[in-house]
C-alpha cells in the first residue's frame, strides 16, 4: 500500500513523537513519548483500544482503556523497572500543563520492554528530566532505531528498539492514513524471516548468537484518523500481529506483545454536551485497515531493525544490526 509523506506514525495528522537517549558504557536506555492528534488530550479525549496478545508485560494504564474506551494521555515508552519513575514524571508534567485545570484524576499511560541485556536496568537511569526532554524534543520527523526507549532493546537476535511506518488509502471520496510506531524487543534470531527468506539460520551461522528463547517483549502503537470506535479500534489492534507473523516470531510464553490504537477524528469533551455524537466507520469498511496494519507493524519491526547499529552494552553484551547482513537477501 502507499505510504505517508514521513512514513511513520505522524504521518495522522497532530501526532508527533519525542526521544530522550541515555547511551554511554553501562546505560542504553531512554523514553519515547507519542504525543495524540489532540491540543487537549485530557479535555478531549481520544477513542482508543488496548490489546493484550501476550500479557507478560507491566504497562499502565490500559484496565481504564478497556473499560472507557478513551484515551486522555500521551504513551510513553520505557524500559521496565523505569516505569514507576515515568509514570511519576508523567502525572507531574500533566498536573503542570493542567494547573489551572487543577487534575483530581488522570490515567498515565506507560509502555515497557525489558532491555536488560545491553542496559544496566536496576540502576534505573530514566528520570523527570528524560521524560520532560522527550516532549520537548517531540516532533513530526523524529528517528528510528536505537534511540529513545529503543536504546538497549533487541530483536530477533540482533539489535531491535524504535521503528515507524504508515500506509495511506482512500474510503469513500477522502484519503486517510494509519500509521505505527513499535519498540521492538522480541523474536528468536532462527526464524527471522524477510519476503520469506530465512535469513535469521543464515546469520546465526556467521554469529555467536545464542538467542533460542524468546523472552522480550514489544509494543506496538497505532493510530488513524479513519472515524473508528474502540471495539473497532480493539479489531485493529489484533490484526498488528500479523505483521509480527510475517517475520517470524510466535510470541512465546515469556514474550510480551501489548497494542495501543487511537483515532483522532473524533473527540469526547470531559466538560461540554451530555451526548457525544460520532461518525463512525461501516463495518464492511475494516478490510482496508486490517490490511494497513499488517503491513505498517511489519515494516516498522524492520525498520527499528534497519535502523539501528551496532551496540555494545552493559557487560560487554553486544548486538549486530540486520543492516551488516542485508547482502543475505540476495538470490
Amino acid at each position: 500500500m502507499p505510504k505517508g509523506i514521513y512514513n511513520r506514525i505522524s504521518d495522522v495528522p497532530g501526532v508527533t513523537v519525542g526521544h530522550s537517549t541515555l547511551d554511554s558504557e553501562e546505560y542504553k536506555t531512554g523514553v519515547t513519548v507519542v504525543i495524540p492528534g489532540t491540543g487537549d488530550i485530557y479535555n478531549d479525549k481520544l477513542i482508543a483500544a488496548a490489546h493484550v496478545i501476550n500479557g507478560f508485560g507491566k504497562t499502565t494504564g490500559i484496565i481504564q482503556i478497556d473499560e472507557l474506551g478513551e484515551l486522555e494521555s500521551p504513551i510513553l515508552m520505557t524500559n521496565t523497572l523505569n516505569v514507576g519513575k515515568v509514570q511519576d514524571a508523567l502525572v507531574e508534567y500533566m498536573v503542570e500543563k493542567y494547573r489551572d485545570t487543577e487534575i483530581k484524576t488522570f490515567n498515565p499511560v506507560v509502555t515497557e520492554c525489558n532491555d536488560s541485556y545491553l542496559n544496566k536496568i536496576t540502576d534505573r537511569p530514566v528520570g523527570r528530566e528524560h521524560v520532560y526532554e522527550a516532549f520537548e524534543k517531540s516532533e513530526k520527523e523524529f528517528e528510528e532505531g536505537n534511540v529513545g526507549a529503543g536504546t538497549g532493546m533487541s530483536c530477533h537476535g540482533l539489535k531491535g528498539g524504535i521503528g515507524s511506518s504508515s500506509r495511506v488509502f482512500v474510503i469513500g471520496d477522502r484519503e486517510y492514513v494509519l500509521g505505527v510506531i513499535v519498540l521492538s524487543n522480541h523474536g528468536i534470531m532462527d526464524d527471522l524471516s524477510i519476503n520469506g527468506i530465512r535469513i535469521g539460520s543464515r546469520i546465526k551461522d556467521l554469529t555467536d548468537s545464542e538467542s533460542n528463547v524468546d523472552r522480550g517483549s514489544i509494543i506496538v502503537v497505532a493510530a488513524t484518523d479513519v472515524p473508528l470506535c474502540s471495539r473497532q479500534l480493539k479489531r485493529l489492534c489484533k490484526r498488528s500481529a500479523v505483521g509480527m507473523a510475517r517475520l517470524g516470531s510466535y510470541t512465546g510464553h515469556g514474550s510480551g506483545e501489548l497494542v495501543l490504537a487511537f483515532s483522532t477524528a473524533n473527540t469526547v469533551s470531559k466538560t461540554k454536551d451530555d451526548f457525544a455524537v460520532m461518525k463512525v466507520l461501516n463495518e464492511n469498511k475494516m478490510d482496508v485497515l486490517f490490511r494497513a496494519i499488517a503491513e505498517s507493524t511489519e515494516e516498522a519491526i524492520l525498520s527499528s531493525m534497519i535502523n539501528s547499529k551496532y551496540t555494545v552494552g552493559y557487560g560487554n553484551h553486544h548486538r549486530y544490526s540486520l543492516r551488516d547482513y542485508l547482502y543475505l537477501l540476495n538470490p
